[in-house]
């Protein structure tokens, strides 16, 4: 037991030499890490890629706002639901064939909805992407942390870096493919998937053919994580929150008023922001305030973000810079809450990947279509407003159940 009054010898050389070990031992990681890190880079340009043809797609397709934004809503619906069955797959063919699948599945529908013809269509091929993305992700992230040396944080902190690095660099490419036709962003997501797949089937060492569970894991086992209030309070958080991340993502487009050059641009700004943050940034902030409370800092920020963006809807270069810098805050909360997750809860963290994506992709589901109809059914402030609404129900939703969420902070500070 430490006490207050123990002071150690202070020695300038001893924090630099601290935080050179951690840089070594963050980059020094076994092959298969980096093989997944390199295929979630492609996987999650996917998304940035298509979000600057958003205007595009309605108006080559005749399409209203509210139905493009159904490319969001049938893509996170089906990855709530397929996340649900993504560890009972997993643990019986491995977590190399189960990201080797995924992949297969994107490319596959996304080169179909590349030669689509109907917004009708679109959709429904968005939905089979979305089961590919479910295969992918959860077992992306339970394979980076399974596999790192680095510590369930730091493992955290490089999928992280993978997402912003792929979302940062996506839309810059959507935006030029774009540019040429609406179909470019996704033949470009196929081509890209394969060469994924590709560098997966090179990189990943054979062992990891199997599980690295000793046990199958049940089709029941993620809603008996559930039983965790600890893994429920982040998950129904992250759904609340969804609601202001995709209004952000899926309508923003629509009022910026730029061409594909332009939102490829814009969203590229927003990506490295939340890169550089989810990487330098949130590891100093869960230090030195601890994860709880700079969650809710991150999340009554954004709420002011989009508060902001509903109220001055109108004026262009507001909404751009308010996309722009949210980037920094949706950084450093999904690293934040992502590494509370991988600690809420005494199951196995594939599991509680699995059981939290399942609460949290709800939000991300109904959230792009409401944004499309509440501008349809109101004026185009309301969807950002309603989008701060629930963010700010996270924040009172996570300070009302802080007592059971006390433990991520002692168990955070470990790693």
């Amino acid at each position: 037991m430490t006490t207050s009054t123990s002071k150690p010898i202070k020695s300038p050389a001893s924090p630099s030499i601290s935080s050179i070990q951690q840089k070594e031992i963050f980059f020094k990681q076994p092959r298969a890490v980096w093989a997944v890190f390199f295929a979630c880079v492609i996987a999650f340009m996917g998304l940035g890629l298509v979000d600057p043809i958003l205007p595009a797609i309605a108006k080559n397709l005749e399409a209203s706002p509210s139905e493009v934004t159904l490319l969001f809503t049938s893509y996170n619906a089906v990855m709530a639901i397929a996340m649900l069955v993504t560890g009972a797959i997993s643990s019986r063919i491995g977590i190399k064939r189960t990201l080797l699948a995924g992949i297969m599945i994107i490319a596959l529908f996304s080169a179909l909805s590349g030669f689509s013809n109907g917004i009708w269509k679109l959709v429904l091929l968005r939905g089979g992407w979305g089961l590919g993305n479910a295969l992918f992700v959860a077992t992306a992230l339970s394979a980076i942390v399974s596999l790192s040396k680095s510590g369930t944080a730091q493992a955290v902190i490089l999928y992280e870096a993978a997402i912003g690095l792929g979302i940062s660099v996506g839309p810059l490419l959507g935006g030029e493919l774009g540019s040429i036709s609406w179909r470019g962003p996704f033949l470009g997501v196929a081509s890209l998937m394969v060469i994924a797949f590709v560098g997966l089937v090179q990189w990943m060492p054979k062992s990891n053919m199997q599980s690295s569970t000793r046990s199958k894991t049940s089709l029941l086992d993620p809603f008996r994580a559930m039983t965790h209030r600890s893994l429920v309070v982040f998950g129904l958080a992250a759904c609340l929150y969804n609601f202001g991340f995709f209004t952000l993502l899926a309508y923003a487009p629509f009022v910026m008023n730029l061409d594909e050059h332009g939102l490829g641009y814009v969203f590229l700004g927003w990506g490295i922001l939340l890169a550089v943050t989810s990487v330098f940034m949130a590891p100093k902030l869960q230090q030195k305030f601890g994860t709880i409370k700079s969650i809710r800092v991150m999340l009554f920020l954004f709420g002011l973000v989009l508060l902001a963006m509903g109220i001055w809807t109108s004026i262009h270069w507001v909404v751009i810079a308010a996309v722009i810098g949210a980037g920094a805050l949706l950084g450093n909360n999904n690293t934040l809450i992502t590494t509370a997750v991988m600690n809420a809860a005494p199951v196995e963290r594939s599991t509680a990947s699995a059981a939290y994506s399942f609460l949290r992709f709800i939000g991300a589901a109904v959230a792009p279509f409401l944004a499309g109809k509440l501008a349809e059914w109101f004026n185009p402030h309301v969807p950002f407003i309603v989008g701060a609404g629930f963010v700010m129900a996270a924040v009172l939703f996570i300070g009302l159940n802080q007592k059971h969420l006390k433990h991520v902070d002692y168990v955070g500070s470990a790693h």
